[in-house]
């Protein structure tokens, strides 16, 4: 019998669990370690920001649903690993042995890396629930004395998608008050340019962003370096593309929300060069296995991926939906093979495949792959993607829940976006 451990139980290390259960069956155990008991569908941050949604419409325990699926779940951090030995080290100092162990953590939040950012200093967050709900808070403070907000993404920023979101949410949701007119808003980005989005642009995005900033009075400073915030100011370094600065803003605002650089987490970070980058970030080959241990594979925002292209100020680049999905699949099966004694086959598409709200419309993102050249490269606006975010929201959570492990991704949305079919090289055989 073999033991799966998965350290992390979000979007990608909840479904890694249920396929992984469901694949290898009752005679292998899967237990999933997670820092919380709560399941959060993280996509969903940016309405929370705002109060268009609660803790209740986008969370839930996981202990009742991973049980009914005869899958363990422990309750606590992990505060080391001992991969020589495959080991995990909680922060009771109880030590779980493995047999395969998959990293799904996300990311740490390097708010550090820039002085007075985060919820802790004078900026806020939406990267988490806690965030997001903190953000709500001064939120509902700023609508009754509204002023100039400020929005955008610090250097090493990866995930820039939730920043135009909540540029778009903020501004849609001080148009319903009717307060729009009292507050300028400036969206800072560490991206070269409005709609790079950390893949280089994809399709007409920057034409398309641009012109809905400017449809909607949002003005915006790129190639910028967020060097430090205080109380009501946010200090911003505008540079050329040599990296020269050309310009330093000095941005006063009543409301901000920056998002921050990712890292690896500690205790995957502190195993050193053989397991991460230089960021923290788990290194894997075109298997999700690690290069060094070949029983540690890893899926989501915590792998190692190199930017799309050299920016003026360091973007990275994101991980989707679509592609932790396809991470997922690979992992399961690769797993599967490896105990039968088979040699790894099973690949991630990494294509990248994002639906954007905007407030009261949306704009859909489709890259594949995710690295130029593509074969498919484009991007649609519409009310419908709105509306698609919406209904994909309560769906995933519902599959969560059910324990659903079929594809989502590529069963219905590929198919709602109309985008081609994937050619089958590109597929997870």
């Amino acid at each position: 019998m073999a033991h799966v451990v998965i350290i992390g139980a979000s979007t990608g290390g909840l479904p890694a669990a249920y396929e992984i259960k469901e694949l290898l069956g009752k005679n292998h155990e899967v237990t999933v370690i997670s820092n919380t008991d709560t399941f959060h569908f993280v996509p969903s941050n940016p309405w929370v920001a705002v109060g268009w949604r609660g803790r209740k419409d986008t969370s839930f325990k996981l202990k009742t649903y991973l049980d009914k699926k005869k899958i363990n779940l422990i309750v606590q951090a992990a505060r080391e690993l001992r991969p020589d030995d495959n080991q995990v080290v909680l922060a009771n100092d109880e030590v779980v042995q493995y047999d395969y162990l998959v990293i799904a953590t996300g990311p740490k939040l390097a708010f550090e890396e820039v002085a007075g950012l985060g919820p802790d200093g004078h900026t806020e967050s939406i990267c988490t629930l806690e965030h997001a709900e903190t953000a709500y808070g001064k939120w509902q403070q700023f609508v009754e004395d509204p002023g100039p907000i400020v929005v955008g993404a610090a250097p090493f920023a990866s995930c820039f998608g939730p920043a135009y979101e909540f540029a778009f949410i903020m501004d849609t949701d001080l148009r319903r008050r009717k307060i729009r007119n009292k507050v300028p808003m400036t969206f800072v980005t560490s991206e070269p340019y409005i709609g790079h989005l950390g893949l280089g642009g994809v399709g007409d995005s920057k034409g398309l962003l641009e012109s809905e900033m400017r449809n909607h009075d949002i003005k915006w400073i790129t190639n910028a370096k967020i060097t430090k915030a205080e109380a009501g100011k946010v200090f911003v370094d505008e540079v050329n593309d040599k990296g020269e600065v050309i310009k330093q803003h000095e941005l006063p605002n009543k409301y901000a929300m920056i998002l921050p650089a990712f890292k690896g987490v500690d205790a995957v970070n502190a195993v050193g060069e053989d397991l991460v980058n230089p960021r923290g970030f788990v290194k894997v080959d075109e298997f999700q296995r690690n290069p060094k241990w070949k029983n540690i594979f890893s899926v989501g925002v915590c792998i190692a991926i190199p930017p799309v292209e050299p920016t003026p100020v360091p973007t990275g680049a994101p991980k989707t939906g679509y592609m932790i999905e396809s991470m997922v699949e690979a992992v399961k099966f690769n797993i599967k093979h490896d105990i039968m004694g088979y040699a790894p086959e099973h690949r991630a598409t990494w294509n990248a495949i994002c639906l954007a709200d905007m407030g009261d419309t949306g704009a859909a993102f489709v890259a594949m792959p995710q690295i130029p050249p593509r074969n498919t490269a484009w991007m649609k606006k519409g009310k419908w993607v709105h509306l698609a975010k919406v209904a994909f929201e309560k769906y995933f959570i519902r599959k969560m829940k059910s324990g659903n492990s079929e594809p989502l991704y590529e069963k219905y949305i590929l198919k709602a976006l109309g985008v081609e079919k994937l050619r089958e090289s590109d597929k997870p055989k």
